[in-house]
């Protein structure tokens, strides 16, 4: 009975051994993603970036890393980036929105290079059943539109941009400050009662897959030529975290793939579940941004 009675109690000590062993592991293995460390992305409330930021925070946060969003206006976005605040900002385009920004900061910062695939765009958006093609023409119609040209956050480059086409194709019309929600919000309602709207438009964007629209003509060019999408990071970064740098570096989108992964926000997902719904539908996407093709 004796012997019985010290198998048991050998037998409950082993399994508590290895229960030990097992969690010490288990902490172990945490211990290590967390030491891959941080990487704070800063983004902007525009519908690209918040796609693209909750999309590599899933995908870093994965890989072991721990990631923190920061949401910013433009202007300390670009501050925090060049301080080391943040390490990552995933939509710049250049070389017209956010021309002033790199021209001051552009010391601190390393670019990373175009990941949108496509030309970007931004200028002057109306639905397609408005029957005028220029800015020029928003002048004589101005009781239609409430002489406004509903826009974002005042800091963005197309906000900017609007002020000055206001004043150079002489509209007299406000240009509203707000936010993007804001905006299409406004632009929803508008299109459902058939009304004239004019927005600040940029592409890649939700908007013109679920609304039929058309930039106005642009004669004398205040919103320039066709812009790039860049990611942007601090000049220290890839010494920090050279496989992030690595992995950014590779990342590419088509118009289409970013379009279906704004299509499930626009849905309704939070950013991140659509994120981690696009991943495993376009695994080998992925896979070549990180190293696994």
């Amino acid at each position: 009975m004796m012997h019985l009675f010290k198998g048991r109690k050998l037998l409950v000590l082993t399994m508590i051994i290895v229960l030990v062993v097992s969690f010490t592991a288990g902490c172990s293995s945490t211990r290590q993603a967390a030491d891959k460390g941080t990487v704070s992305i800063g983004y902007v409330n525009w519908a690209e970036c918040v796609a693209v930021s909750n999309l590599w925070k899933v995908i870093l946060e994965d890989q072991g890393y721990q990631v923190e969003l920061t949401q910013l206006d433009v202007a300390p976005l670009f501050v925090g980036l060049s301080k080391g605040d943040l390490d990552v900002f995933m939509d710049a385009w250049l070389p017209i929105t956010h021309e002033t920004y790199w021209n001051e900061y552009q010391d601190s910062l390393e670019d990373y290079g175009i990941w949108y695939q496509e030309e970007a765009k931004i200028g002057i958006v109306v639905p397609k059943y408005v029957t005028i093609d220029s800015i020029a023409q928003l002048k004589d119609e101005g009781s239609k539109f409430n002489k406004q040209i509903i826009g974002i956050d005042p800091g963005a480059g197309i906000m900017k941009a609007s002020v000055r086409a206001n004043t150079t194709y002489d509209l007299g019309y406000d240009v509203v400050q707000g936010s993007e929600m804001a905006m299409m919000a406004a632009m929803d309602k508008a299109y459902g009662k058939n009304e004239w709207i004019a927005i600040t438009g940029w592409s890649p964007h939700w908007m013109f897959a679920k609304y039929d629209l058309k930039y106005l003509d642009d004669p004398e060019g205040e919103f320039g030529e066709a812009e790039e999408i860049h990611i942007l990071a601090n000049k220290e970064f890839s010494g920090k975290q050279a496989d992030v740098a690595t992995m950014l570096k590779k990342f590419k989108m088509t118009d289409a793939q970013i379009g279906s992964l704004e299509g499930l926000i626009n849905e309704g997902m939070e950013p991140a579940e659509a994120a981690k719904k696009w991943i495993n539908e376009n695994s080998d996407v992925v896979n070549g941004w990180i190293g696994k093709n």
